[in-house]
């Protein structure tokens, strides 16, 4: 039995892998890169078979950020020609209910910039959920920044069955990537949507100079916040952006960092987010050995695969699409 396998067979008996061990998946040499998808897939298969779960973004407001983060095209630093605009109305956020619901995607992620939610924001939030819970059942994600805890109380209320808001990267790398709020309030706001009911998503970006360290703390932080869904985007450096230029990956490399998710995070949704396209290029298929979730369509500010090609790689593959009302029995019975 490989190294590999011989993990995986700890991780199946609920054991939990040591920091070197860790390391060693990052290190794993080039040449193993497909025995390590392989051992990983084993622990994917176990809890998830081959399901795969599909996420739609909307992007509900844009720009307009006071956030000095140096990966974002939206920040206040940033000089990236993007288009910058308000919430959106309820009409729009409807109508991108539709189309997730149209293309059997089962999470509809409502995103918006800036530093977190006003209360006129929730309001505009929590009315076209409570239609869009109505007219689809759709399962609702919501991501506006930080979060107090009144603020989550009202979105569960409305119906929003997760939120997000990743850590990003490390508590060690944090202040280098942004100091216009800390690591600790990320935290705080991924305990408050715990409390209120929502499920977590908090997820990490890979490639902003940091160390395997770094990814190894970024792991392990999210299986002690005990996020249930993992977005792991791969940076896209974006011109005008303190990261511009930045290109630090490769497939190969990029394959062990969701293996390594997968390995401390066994039970989880691991999402193949930001940067799949660019980063994972033509190995993304492998990517879905390891992780169980894909966004279908653009992100935020840079455009993703066509759904078509989306599709048809998941055909390929011969995995199957979670279906909308698979996700509604989900979220029946964990209500």
């Amino acid at each position: 039995m490989n190294h590999w396998m011989e993990l995986t067979k700890r991780v199946l008996h609920n054991e939990e892998l040591t920091r070197a061990e860790a390391l060693s998946i990052l290190e794993c040499p080039d040449d193993d890169v497909l025995m390590l998808v392989h051992a990983a897939f084993q622990i994917r298969k176990q809890h998830y078979g081959k399901k795969v779960k599909l996420n739609m973004i909307m992007n509900a407001k844009s720009g307009l950020c006071p956030e000095n983060c140096g990966y974002c095209a939206q920040s206040s630093i940033a000089e990236a020609p993007i288009d910058s605009y308000r919430m959106v109305n309820k009409e729009t956020l409807l109508e991108g209910a539709k189309q997730a619901n149209d293309l059997n995607i089962g999470t509809y992620c409502i995103v918006a910039s800036g530093r977190g939610p006003s209360t006129k924001e929730v309001d505009q939030v929590v009315e076209a959920v409570e239609e869009i819970k109505d007219t689809y059942g759709l399962k609702v994600c919501a991501c506006l920044g930080l979060l107090k805890p009144e603020q989550a109380e009202r979105l569960k209320e409305a119906g929003v069955d997760r939120y997000n808001h990743n850590v990003n990267t490390s508590r060690s790398h944090h202040s280098n990537i942004t100091t216009s709020h800390t690591y600790d309030d990320r935290v705080n706001t991924i305990g408050a949507a715990k409390e209120s009911g929502m499920s977590p998503c908090s997820g990490v970006i890979v490639g902003m100079k940091e160390t395997k360290q770094d990814v190894i703390d970024m792991a392990y932080s999210l299986k002690a916040l005990d996020a249930d869904s993992i977005p792991i985007n791969f940076l896209h450096a974006i011109d005008g952006t303190p990261l511009e230029g930045v290109n630090e990956l490769d497939p190969l490399y990029c394959l062990k960092v969701l293996a390594l998710f997968r390995y401390i995070n066994p039970t989880k949704e691991i999402r193949i987010a930001g940067g799949r396209e660019m980063n994972l290029g033509s190995l993304q298929p492998l990517g879905l050995y390891v992780a169980n979730s894909i966004f279908v369509g653009d992100y935020l500010t840079t455009a993703g695969q066509e759904d078509t090609a989306d599709h048809r790689m998941l055909a390929d593959l011969g995995f199957e699409v979670e279906t909308v009302e698979e996700m509604k029995a989900s979220l029946a019975e964990e209500k």
